[in-house]
């Protein structure tokens, strides 16, 4: 009886050290990197990992956004300063 539960003991061991490294590695894999991407008002890619530059439509088109309320709230959603503040 001995015997069996030292081999249970070894093996909750195994089990709880290999749960601890993949938590480990989530956290700096996953949640760290999201975390830090967010903070800077970029997009997170789960599946690839990738921290994405949000563009507005306006930058791809050329054409200029007429209701200023609305230039002005798609610049904060993305991280930029308003209009009136960047320099030409």
């Amino acid at each position: 009886m001995n015997r069996t539960i030292n081999r249970l003991k070894l093996i909750f061991l195994g089990v709880f050290a290999v749960l601890s490294v993949g938590v480990l590695v989530w956290q700096v894999g996953w949640v760290m990197p999201m975390k830090k991407c967010e903070e800077a008002h970029k997009w997170w890619d789960h599946g690839q990992r990738v921290c994405a530059q949000p563009v507005l439509i306006s930058d791809i088109t050329g054409r200029t956004i007429q209701d200023k309320q609305a230039e002005a709230a798609a610049r904060a959603a993305i991280g930029r300063p308003p209009a009136s503040v960047q320099n030409p």
